[in-house]
């Protein structure tokens, strides 16, 4: 693959890291403003208190997989369709070549030096086109994650996910393994 064609943006859906930053840093705000300004707490909480607190008052674990499987679902859709799939797969092929090139030249380090530097060429552009979804789905992610704090803060036992203690930890190995399975079945890069 040339670099003519890596810098071929055909379908529109490469964005740049500046509007991923614009929206990283609006979602903090907005986190941060979650409890001086009370309007958006409030919002966050109409909508997510009879939908997704009452999966939780329904049953904590049950409840909290099947909201950890709507998120990462939608999260793995935005990332599918978001993002320039083919240039990412051509990306990710020309990375495995490398790595195949530098284990064949590891007793050639002028050869190896060379190759490192073409991968690490790659990763800007790969982790643009990566982070793209971030921007649709960084608002959302961060506005959930408040309401889970607030929720889980205001019941007064311990919650015990099966081995978990803590809610988020849950929420990562759970989300992992979702996510795995959704980008084979959905084929995402």
């Amino acid at each position: 693959m040339t670099e003519e064609n890596l810098s071929e943006n055909k379908s529109g859906k490469e964005g740049g890291f500046g509007i991923i930053l614009i929206f990283m840093l609006l979602a903090f705000v907005i986190a941060g403003l979650w409890d001086k300004f009370p309007i958006i707490k409030k919002s966050i909480h109409v909508i997510l208190d009879p939908s997704a607190g009452a999966l939780l008052n329904w049953n904590i674990s049950w409840g909290m997989t099947a909201i950890i499987f709507i998120i990462t679902l939608i999260t793995t859709l935005v990332q599918k369709y978001a993002t320039d799939q083919e240039t990412l797969k051509k990306l990710k092929d020309e990375q495995k070549e490398i790595q195949k090139q530098i284990k064949e030249f590891k007793n050639h380090p002028e050869k190896m030096m060379e190759l490192q530097k073409r991968q690490m060429a790659l990763f800007p552009r790969q982790m643009k086109l990566s982070m793209r979804a971030v921007a649709f789905t960084g608002i959302p992610f961060i506005l959930f994650f408040r309401w889970f704090y607030d929720f889980f803060a205001t019941l007064n036992n311990p919650i015990f996910f099966g081995i978990f203690k803590r809610w988020f930890v849950f929420y990562i190995l759970i989300s992992l393994v979702f996510s795995s399975i959704l980008r084979k079945i959905l084929k995402v890069v």
